[in-house]
């Protein structure tokens, strides 16, 4: 159907073009307006606007976040007291009206990096201007919300990372008396993993608590030893899905114990020659196994080629039958990933 002679996609197409130059020709305005009274030095409520405006339809854009710093940093200078001391009721307005600024953008762009960079540097300011009280009350709101955001997307990188420094700065807040929030780190990543077995970040950072834990703690050799056992029947019971990824990366760390070139920078660095071995033949009957199922599963075969390859460096050597295995599971890691073909000629090689 025509309308006075032109095809309505054309009008459409039309409207939609002098739409878009519209919109275009107003960011170009409004970015130069802010870049001139930043030049300018004009702190001012209006220039926070016209930021906030910008970064409403840019979030990305980095430089207009140091814009909006300056402007925040001038404000905090203005609210001292006559002595030069911060006034916490000028400046709690301040951060509050921030934080409430970025939740909508972060909902909207939740692994945006520059909103979770800002969101931690205005949180910091409170850190440094605040009373400690006054100050922890943030964050601990900050940690309540994460807790929401990382139940609706749970594996949301940014949120995980961040997170880390919001229990950093709670404990750096603590008074004194009260223990330390690493345990309960672990029983989170626990309750995620359990939510989603595929939450790389859930088991990335349950690594670092569980390490984090056992100096805290001062553990024994006995103490950590219970711990690796623990967490290797947590992997197993995981591995229900053998063709998850995330889940052989955990496995995999936790098979760094029982190598002697790494064992000094793991969660059981006090395990003898012969312990890891007969941990390392365990997990290697495990996985061989889970074969039986999944012949077509290219984690397996590199589990399995992992296992044999520590064996080796526990003893200084490696037996003929576990090189002929080795070399038997590298042709089907061919045929299963070829792009990496590179990666198992070096592993060939390297036992041949």
């Amino acid at each position: 159907m025509a309308s006075h002679g032109i095809p309505r996609s054309s009008v459409t197409t039309e409207v939609n073009t002098e739409q878009s130059q519209k919109e275009v020709q107003a960011y170009r305005e409004l970015e130069s307006s802010v870049h001139e009274k930043i030049a300018a030095r004009k702190y001012t409520h209006d220039t926070l606007e016209q930021v906030s405006e910008l970064l409403k339809k840019n979030p990305e854009y980095y430089t207009i976040w140091n814009y909006r710093r300056l402007i925040r940093q001038h404000e905090f200078a203005q609210a001292t007291s006559p002595s030069g001391q911060p006034e916490a009721d000028q400046i709690i307005p301040i951060i509050k009206s921030d934080l409430e600024f970025l939740f909508p953008l972060l909902r909207s762009f939740p692994k945006c990096y520059w909103i979770w960079n800002y969101r931690l540097w205005i949180l910091n300011e409170g850190k440094r201007l605040l009373p400690r009280q006054l100050a922890r009350q943030f964050w601990e709101g900050e940690l309540a919300l994460l807790s929401k955001m990382l139940n609706a997307d749970s594996r949301n990188f940014h949120g995980w990372g961040y997170r880390t420094f919001v229990i950093e700065a709670l404990e750096d807040l603590a008074d004194g008396g009260e223990p330390s929030m690493t345990q309960a780190q672990i029983d989170y990543t626990t309750k995620m993993i359990k939510t989603n077995l595929s939450n790389f970040s859930a088991w990335h950072y349950r690594t670092k608590a569980i390490q984090k834990l056992l100096i805290e703690k001062n553990a024994s050799d006995e103490e950590r030893r219970e711990v690796l056992e623990q967490e290797l029947e947590l992997s197993h019971n995981a591995l229900i899905d053998p063709y998850d990824q995330s889940l052989w990366f955990y496995h995999q760390n936790l098979m760094c114990v029982f190598d002697p070139s790494l064992a000094d920078r793991t969660l059981a660095p006090g395990l003898s020659s012969s312990e890891r071995l007969k941990y390392v033949q365990d997990e290697k009957e495990l996985i061989n196994e889970m074969l039986e199922d999944y012949t077509d599963c290219k984690w397996i075969y590199q589990a399995l080629v992992d296992c044999n390859l520590i064996a080796a460096k526990i003893e200084g050597t490696m037996s003929a039958e576990n090189r002929a295995e080795v070399l038997e599971w590298l042709k089907s890691l061919n045929e299963l990933d070829p792009l990496r073909k590179g990666h198992w000629k070096d592993i060939e090689n390297q036992v041949t």
